[in-house]
Order: structure tokens, then sequence, then C-alpha cells
């Protein structure tokens, strides 16, 4: 595993991890006219090579965070930079994952991965990320594998791994596990903690479940309802691999959850 790591952090042009700050970030939808506020003055700053979990209500916002942190959208007020630079548009050294894997049906596992590299006039000359970040998701055996032939919890792995060949500096989930059922979440959550301590890339995930914010992140930003304001912060300072019954993070779970308006 180790080496597998060593080799997707060894493309030139990669950059281990990236800070990021996002300044009065405010942004609206124009449905037909109407004008529809989703967030509203968002102050974030997320370290380089930190681990940050957004939770909030449902339709609050929080996807649409990351769509213009990755660079498909624009604010409509405030900036968003990545080590002082303004994000203006999508990079390779940005990657969103999304919930559901979107892999291509007619292509195998192998060349779904393979699709950014070759997308960037690449493949040729890196051929062997592909294997590399096959086996750091454990589906090196599964290449030759169509999508309809995974279950999905592998077919969420194989996403992983087509955002992992790009060697992001920094990793946009959006509710990654929100479909699979329970005992591969737990899994996949172990594995995508262990995945991000040993890329060192920033990550930032979008998730509805305040156990898995806390048992993944470094810190959790809990938002409002929309438009979206950050309502609280809270640091999760306990070490990896953390365990789901650990008394403080249960104590920080029940905390979040009374802020988002939960008694436990």
């Amino acid at each position: 595993m180790a080496a597998s790591a060593t080799a997707l952090r060894a493309a030139p042009q990669a950059l281990r991890n990236v800070g990021v700050d996002i300044r009065g970030v405010s942004h609206a939808f124009d449905l037909d006219g109407w004008r529809l506020p989703v967030l509203e003055s968002i102050d974030l700053s997320v370290a380089a090579g930190e681990f940050v979990a957004l939770l909030g209500p449902s339709g609050c916002g929080k996807s649409t965070l990351l769509r213009l942190v990755s660079g498909l959208e624009q604010p409509s007020a405030g900036s968003i930079l990545s080590e002082g630079s303004p994000i203006v548009k999508p990079d390779p050294s940005r990657i969103l994952v999304f919930q559901d894997p979107t892999l291509f049906p007619w292509a195998t596992v192998w060349n779904n991965v393979a699709t950014g590299l070759d997308a960037r006039g690449v493949l040729r000359q890196q051929r062997g990320r592909i294997d590399s970040a096959l086996d750091l998701v454990g589906l090196r055996a599964f290449g030759n594998a169509y999508p309809h032939q995974l279950s999905g919890g592998m077919a969420q792995r194989a996403a992983l791994a087509r955002a992992l060949v790009n060697d992001p500096a920094l990793l946009l989930l959006d509710e990654p596990l929100g479909k699979l059922d329970s005992l591969t979440r737990l899994t996949l959550q172990e594995e995508l903690v262990a995945l991000w301590r040993r890329a060192e890339f920033t990550a930032i995930l979008v998730t509805h479940d305040v156990e898995e914010a806390v048992l993944l992140a470094s810190r959790v930003i809990v938002l409002t309802e929309r438009p979206a304001r950050i309502k609280a912060e809270f640091a999760v300072e306990r070490p990896y691999p953390r365990h789901r019954d650990d008394p403080e993070l249960v104590a920080l779970r029940r905390q979040i959850l009374a802020t988002l308006g939960h008694a436990t």
C-alpha cells in the first residue's frame, strides 16, 4: 500500500495538498427570474492537509459550496482562493466525488479510472498510476470488470480510484458513501481515512451523518438552513484510528446534534 501511495505522488505536476480560503462567499440561483439565495457570507479557511466535514439541513447549500470550491461555478459574491490564487475554473488538482459513482457502463474499471489521465494526454506515460490507484482502493483484481459486475461499495471504490489517480491536492466529497448499505459504509469510512492519511491530500466532505463527520474529520462545520451561514465549528481532537464508542466522540456527536436542533 505504501508503495502505491508513493507511486501516485510521483507525478511531476502534483501538489500534495493545498489550503483553501473562502472569503465572504454568497451565492444565489436564478430560477426563471426568481432569485433563490443559497449561501450567505461564508468565511472559512481550510488548512493544507486538513480533513473538514460540512453538516447542515438538507438543501441548505453544502453541495453548492463544494461546486464553488471545485471551480465548476463562480460565487455571486466573495472569493475562493487556493494557496492565495483565485479559483476561477476546474483543475485536475481539485477533484469532486459525487454520491453516485457515475462510472461509464461501457468501459472496464481500469478504463474508467484512466479517464482523467487520458483526457490530459498523459495516459501513455503514466499507465502505471492506474494500477497504483486500484491497489489503493483494493480493486486491482477487478480492473477488467465492468460497472454492472460491481457491488455498490466496489463501484464507489472505483470512483475514488478515478479521483486519486489524478493525485488531487484537494479532494471534495459530496456524500460519497450516502447510498451504501451500513456495513459497506463503515468499511469505506475507515478506508477513506486511511487513504487521506497516506496520500495527505486536503479533504472537504459533505455528509448528513454526524457520526461519520466526527469519525473522519479533524474539524466539523455546521451550517444553518438556506441560505446557509456558518452556525458553529467543532474541532475533533482525537487520534486516528477512531472508534465510534469513544466517549469523547459520543459526547461531541450529541453536542453537534443539539446544534442542529436534534435532542438526544
